[in-house]
């Protein structure tokens, strides 16, 4: 087993949630403001040291007819890029809904919306991650 990290990937804010050891429970972990790809990737790098993370999973934007749009092939780039940085498996998961989700249930705990925009990213990454989570432990 071991940690995975959950990546959600936006063009401004990177959302992180991290799984305990027995890869059971996703928590979020971080938001990463950035200006270069290139700098959200070496932060996600030490992230992953720092958590002893073993594998990392990027949610990816798939539309609810099953193709890949544009906000896809961002993803995609910035995975690849990822991939030249970091030495653990990499692997994209399927990430419907979970922003609309996180913020559902912000707006129903009553978050106010400044603050809801600071913990949206982790939290959807949380919401995929634990997808991919129970998805795993389902096969």
């Amino acid at each position: 087993m071991g940690r995975i990290l959950g990546i959600d990937y936006g063009e401004r804010r990177i959302g992180v949630a991290i799984s305990d050891a027995t890869r059971t429970i996703a928590t979020p972990l971080a938001v990463i403001q950035y200006v270069r790809i290139e700098e959200a990737c070496r932060d996600i790098a030490r992230r992953l040291e720092e958590t002893g993370a073993e594998k990392i999973v990027v949610g990816m934007p798939i539309s609810l007819g099953g193709f890949r749009g544009a906000s896809a092939h961002h993803v995609e780039s910035f995975t690849e890029k990822l991939k030249g940085v970091v030495t653990v498996p990499v692997e994209t998961w399927d990430e419907r809904f979970t922003t609309t989700t996180a913020e559902k249930a912000l707006i129903e705990g009553g978050t106010r919306r400044n603050r809801r925009k600071q913990v949206i990213d982790k939290l959807a990454a949380q919401i995929m991650l634990q997808h991919y989570l129970d998805a795993q432990a389902g096969s």
